[in-house]
């Protein structure tokens, strides 16, 4: 069993850190190696990621807190399990810890070396694309509390941009109310007059 750590500070109120990160089903908009989060249920979900390969497994979400933790094991697929905890650090920053254990599959593993190059490799990806949603956040007016009213989705390193995603998360987009034609074009003519939450900040600071 491999396990990892990664962790960043968003300027956000928990509530909405939290909310951002329960889209699961927007990963790949923002993030660059989650390919497909669909949803079978409210509870279960199907996901493909692209580490070394692609590698796809069901989840069952578990240990669910309000504003304080989210949880899931895998089902079927790559053996995995994670949590992620947010805790408040003032009014408008969360910090947020995930920690994601997971079983590599057989095959892609063979001398040592190798080990440890999937395990850094891994590792870094985790971090980055935390970092990815640290910024999704932040780029997202204040009090938004779903990634569509956010200025960075779809950037040039997210899966979607890069025409990475799989199918059924193209299907899935397809069908999403949000990523309608009028909904675009909607999204398209506010953010450019919202203020972002990193823009707050540093408004803040100046005065």
């Amino acid at each position: 069993m491999s396990e990892h750590h990664a962790s960043v500070t968003v300027h956000a109120p928990v509530q909405q850190v939290y909310a951002f990160f329960t889209h699961f089903n927007d990963f790949p908009k923002f993030m660059s190696f989650v390919k497909e989060v669909t949803y079978y249920d409210e509870q279960r979900s199907h996901w493909v990621a692209h580490i070394v390969g692609d590698n796809e497994w069901d989840a069952l979400n578990e240990k669910w807190i309000p504003n304080q933790q989210i949880g899931w094991r895998s089902t079927s697929g790559l053996s995995n399990t994670g949590l992620v905890r947010f805790a408040p650090m003032g009014d408008d920053r969360t910090r947020v810890d995930v920690f994601i254990s997971y079983t590599p599959p057989a095959g892609i593993l063979g001398k040592a070396a190798d080990t440890i190059g999937v395990e850094e490799r891994f590792a870094e990806i985790l971090q980055h694309d935390l970092e990815q949603f640290e910024r999704m956040v932040e780029e997202a007016p204040p009090g938004a509390l779903d990634p569509m009213q956010s200025h960075y989705l779809f950037h040039n390193e997210s899966v979607v941009a890069r025409h990475s995603a799989t199918s059924r998360q193209a299907q899935s987009m397809e069908t999403d109310p949000m990523m309608s034609q009028d909904a675009l074009k909607t999204r398209e003519s506010t953010i450019p007059n919202e203020e972002t939450a990193e823009e707050k900040v540093r408004r803040n600071e100046n005065e």
